[in-house]
């Protein structure tokens, strides 16, 4: 794996594995259900991955979109490509909402709702909650 996939918590925050692509646990959550969509290859541009890692993108997304409606309830998704510190491809994948979620006695607030996602105000989870949300966002990936 790549350190971009490494430096969001990999392999503790691994929630989905595809061919070309993991999905992650976003250790800080802006949003209940905040995920990493990140490419397994080296690639630091977008343009730059293979064909087949494009191909599966839509199989991943799909997959993504599926798993958290049902954890979620989401009204909306963001998906953020900013690699401006982690270099490799990856996004930020945001389930929006209005109000609040909770899971595992972690509420979480959108607070950028209903406009643009307030990465600032990102709850910053701790050992076990990682494990407690990974754990519980998996069955939905099945």
């Amino acid at each position: 794996m790549n350190e971009t996939i490494r430096r969001f918590g990999f392999p503790q925050t691994l929630v989905a594995e595809f061919d070309h692509w993991v999905v992650l646990l976003r250790p800080a959550q802006p949003t209940l259900g905040a995920l990493v969509l990140a490419a397994k290859s080296d690639a630091t541009a977008f343009g730059a991955l293979e064909a087949a890692a494009h191909a599966e993108l839509a199989e991943v997304t799909k997959a993504i979109e599926t798993a958290l409606s049902g954890a979620i309830g989401y009204e909306k998704i963001n998906y953020l490509m900013l690699m401006m510190v982690d270099p490799h491809v990856h996004f930020h994948v945001l389930p929006r909402y209005e109000g609040s979620r909770e899971h595992a006695g972690i509420g979480i607030a959108d607070a950028g709702w209903p406009g643009q996602p307030d990465l600032g105000q990102a709850v910053k989870l701790d050992s076990d909650q990682v494990a407690a949300l990974t754990g519980w966002l998996k069955p939905y990936f099945t």
